[in-house]
């Protein structure tokens, strides 16, 4: 179960970033490929003022991840940011949401394009990195300070941040996926932020709920992920002024 979560933050077929599936993606403690790539992706994220869409009139969520925010082989309103906005919308609470995610992505990469995000000035920021750093072996004092700085630069801004936990497989090793699991809880113990544990949690290794691949959540899965990020997300919602 575990393998098919991480491997699910991988590309998809039209992105431009690396396969972080690849086997030679990375070494163990390397730095990941592609970051200023996906710093060049991020400006083309589609931003509330930037559409023509009508703007709600609620707080501004922004969600920052890989390719599970991303809705890897689903359109963008199938993906759970997308679901999310509605099920707040169908509650009488709108909010206004901007989807993050870009395949392949990285702690390191999220990081590299937080100042732009940050820029809109969301009143929440939903972090949904670390899978691909688990997965290319990345060091993981370096995941764990670039996920910190995450943190601590949005709540400089006055940005709540709302944390999702991400888990590996141990044929890692042991040691590597106790440590990476352990980040989660660590970081939002010491920032205190919330934490929802584990975003796939009762999706991953379901066939029912992923596409084709085994890997990625299907807009099925997507519908139990935004069921459990709204559930996660309320609280926050209800603590920022409109």
């Amino acid at each position: 179960m575990l393998l098919l979560m991480l491997t699910a933050c991988g590309p998809s077929p039209d992105a431009t970033t690396p396969d972080a599936s690849a086997p030679d993606a990375a070494t163990p403690g390397a730095s990941a490929p592609g970051d200023d790539a996906k710093s060049s992706a991020a400006e083309t994220i589609p931003l509330p003022d930037e559409t023509s869409a009508e703007v709600a009139e609620g707080p501004l969520v922004v969600f920052l991840g890989d390719s599970l925010t991303a809705g890897y082989g689903l359109d963008e309103e199938q993906a759970f940011p997308a679901l999310v906005a509605e099920r707040f919308a169908e509650a009488g609470q709108p909010i206004e949401v901007v989807n993050a995610g870009i395949s392949g992505d990285t702690t390191a990469g999220g990081l590299h394009r937080l100042d732009w995000l940050l820029r809109q000035r969301p009143d929440i920021l939903v972090v949904c990195l670390g899978a691909n750093d688990g997965l290319r072996g990345v060091d993981l004092d370096s995941s764990e300070e670039n996920l910190r700085q995450i943190i601590t630069k949005a709540q400089a801004e006055g940005v709540q941040v709302l944390l999702m936990g991400m888990l590996i497989p141990p044929n890692y090793g042991p040691d590597y996926s106790q440590q990476f699991a352990a980040l989660y809880p660590k970081l939002a113990a010491e920032l205190k932020v919330p934490l929802l544990p584990f975003l796939l949690e009762g999706v991953a290794a379901n066939p029912a709920l992923n596409l084709a691949d085994g890997i990625h959540p299907n807009a099925e899965g997507h519908a139990i992920l935004a069921a459990t990020v709204t559930e996660a997300l309320e609280p926050l919602l209800n603590a920022t002024p409109r």
